[in-house]
């Protein structure tokens, strides 16, 4: 009887193993809080916390396409005049752009998309290269020259304004019938500003420019200064409201924790908050043991 009881206990103890295994690490450590103190602990706080922040985060459930109305609107004000959109990162700025070089490239005209990084200028390099073909996009910047008559060309803004300079010197004109000035709030930098100013003052009026920014507050004003330099109308397109791309931001501590920087009701985190003053402690606690040698 009592082997049969042992055994019993070890085959139910067998099959519970069994059962738990195919549970999953989060069912595991929730049923762990539920059966202990463990929800009071800053361990599980803190694990709350990082669900909060990686909600929502993933491959959206695909769906047709339906351009915004303020892209429909920069299309149709592209017709007419130069085009200055402020609309705020992740509303779709590019796919006008693109748009409107799809249509170009179809009627055999070019096209510039230039921006201020070399690390965008090879993105977008790559992203106009698997939507239009290779063979009609080339990319100039200061370390690529690629398919330079291309009916596109990607590349950073100095390069797009050295062109600029060279036709001036030379008496040609500029292979070009719209430009895209990406990142157009660089007119505004202290040092690469002029760059930008230069480009929109030397552009001939015939080409079209199209302008994207997520961050200039003052776009009624641009706009009329270009019109001033250029003489050529300049519409301004907004998109109004928060980016439809939330930003979430977070800490990865050394001992591989993910820290939200915000806590529920918007402020710092708390555990951030001591950890920078034990920081400030310990810069200004002396070291013990070594002693100042002059």
């Amino acid at each position: 009887m009592r082997r049969g009881r042992d055994k019993g206990t070890r085959v139910k103890g067998r099959r519970g193993e069994r059962k738990t295994s195919r549970q999953t690490d989060t069912e595991r450590f929730q049923l762990a809080a539920e059966t202990s103190n463990l929800a009071a602990t800053p361990a599980l706080a803190q694990t709350r916390e990082v669900r909060k922040l990686l909600e929502g985060i993933g491959t959206p459930p695909a769906a047709p396409f339906k351009p915004d109305p303020f892209q429909l609107e920069a299309l149709a004000a592209l017709e007419l005049a130069d085009v200055l959109v402020t609309a705020p990162t992740g509303s779709g700025k590019t796919w006008i752009a693109r748009e409107e070089i799809r249509r170009l490239i179809g009627a055999a005209k070019r096209a510039w998309y230039t921006s201020p990084l070399k690390a965008l200028t090879n993105s977008k390099y790559q992203e106009f290269s698997a939507e239009f073909g290779a063979e009609r996009v080339g990319i100039l910047t200061g370390d690529r020259k690629e398919n330079p008559d291309a009916p596109l060309i990607v590349g950073t803004t100095e390069i797009y304004r050295n062109h600029l300079f060279d036709a001036l010197r030379s008496g040609h004109d500029v292979r070009a019938d719209l430009v895209v000035l990406d990142e157009a709030h660089y007119l505004a930098d202290p040092d690469r500003g002029h760059v930008w100013e230069e480009a929109i003052i030397l552009s001939p009026p015939r080409i079209r420019l199209l302008l994207l920014s997520a961050t200039i507050g003052n776009a009624d004003e641009f706009a009329r200064w270009i019109e001033e330099v250029r003489g050529v109308r300049c519409g301004v397109v907004t998109r109004p409201g928060a980016r439809p791309v939330p930003l979430k931001a977070a800490l990865l501590l050394p001992d591989q924790r993910l820290l939200p920087l915000l806590n529920d009701t918007g402020r710092l985190n708390p555990e951030i908050v001591a950890m920078g003053d034990r920081g400030r402690e310990e810069l200004r606690t002396p070291f013990r043991g070594h002693r100042r040698r002059f």
